[in-house]
């Protein structure tokens, strides 16, 4: 049993309650990310994790320290920052000859490396850049990805399932209008992947749904891909299961539509049309005479007996 796979027992309440805090739950705790420069990471990398992780607060811890590490070839040193600052997604800065401007983005399964992506930074403007007004600390993005390679490149893909992860923030039961000031805008093409960062605008329109406007406030990203390193389709499948305590019960005789409308069957027996009650007008309503002469023609004949 390595180092990492140990069974830890809590010396006192304190250390009890922090296992408790890191235990398997049905709804977990938000996702935190740590951001490791690598032992060769220069001003650019580092100011680009300072600011991703300026997007990711409050959940996420910064190392500033340089750590010689080369996640691709030994993930060792990331799965033990991970155990021990309870952080399920990284990225990781480097520089070098061969790959300049280096970030790897990746995530954890069970304190192992999930996945790892490799971005090549080739154009990049710093959030203290950008001379307008910011979004608070903590505020939950608006994710928008458009290219098909997001939908047809397997890779592609993948990136957009962990960009999804990293930035999409704790899980809110409703949003308010006002509340939607940030925009984290990803788009593929001609093999780069270009993220914008706006701040969402209310102007007024006229009537009650005001008018959106999308102010650039930084950072901005040029990526280009590089290397993966994807987990099998049996470990994702593992780790995207759900729990059965939280999986809906399917109830009988409802269905939803695309758009989420709910649609109810009713079952009724045979009605009996001739006994349904309309709504009475006297234009209909059959005179004495008329009355009479009917009940006359469903009464039976008596035959007369001598």
């Amino acid at each position: 049993m390595s180092e990492l796979d140990r069974v830890v027992k809590p010396k006192n309440r304190r250390a009890k309650r922090f296992l408790q805090h890191r235990e398997s739950k049905l709804t977990e705790n938000d996702k935190y990310a740590m951001l490791i420069k690598g032992g060769n990471a220069n001003l650019i990398v580092t100011q680009a994790l300072k600011d991703l992780r300026s997007l990711k607060k409050p959940y996420s811890v910064m190392y500033k320290r340089k750590n010689m590490t080369r996640p691709f070839e030994d993930p060792t040193s990331l799965e033990f920052f991970s155990k021990k600052s309870d952080c399920s997604l990284f990225v990781f800065g480097s520089h070098n000859k061969k790959r300049p401007n280096n970030l790897i983005f990746g995530r954890m399964f069970d304190f192992h490396v999930l996945d790892m992506i490799e971005l090549g930074l080739e154009k990049f403007v710093p959030l203290q850049d950008v001379k307008s007004a910011k979004c608070p600390e903590g505020t939950k993005p608006l994710l928008i990805f458009a290219g098909d390679a997001f939908e047809i490149n397997e890779d592609y893909r993948r990136l957009k399932s962990l960009m999804i992860d990293f930035f999409r923030g704790p899980v809110v039961p409703a949003i308010r209008l006002a509340g939607l000031e940030h925009v984290l805008h990803f788009t593929a093409v001609d093999g780069k992947i270009f993220m914008r960062s706006y701040k969402v605008l209310l102007k007024k329109s006229g009537c009650r749904t005001p008018r959106i406007e999308l102010e650039e406030m930084g950072p901005s990203f040029d990526f280009v891909m590089r290397r993966t390193h994807l987990a099998s389709d049996d470990l994702y499948k593992l780790a995207m299961k759900r729990p059965k305590a939280l999986q809906a019960k399917k109830k009988k005789n409802i269905s939803h539509d695309t758009f989420g409308t709910q649609y109810g069957r009713i079952h009724m027996q045979k009605q009996d049309l001739n006994k349904l009650q309309t709504r009475k007008v006297k234009a209909l309503k059959k005179r004495p005479a008329e009355k009479t002469s009917a009940a006359n023609k469903n009464s039976p004949k008596k035959s007369k007996t001598e």
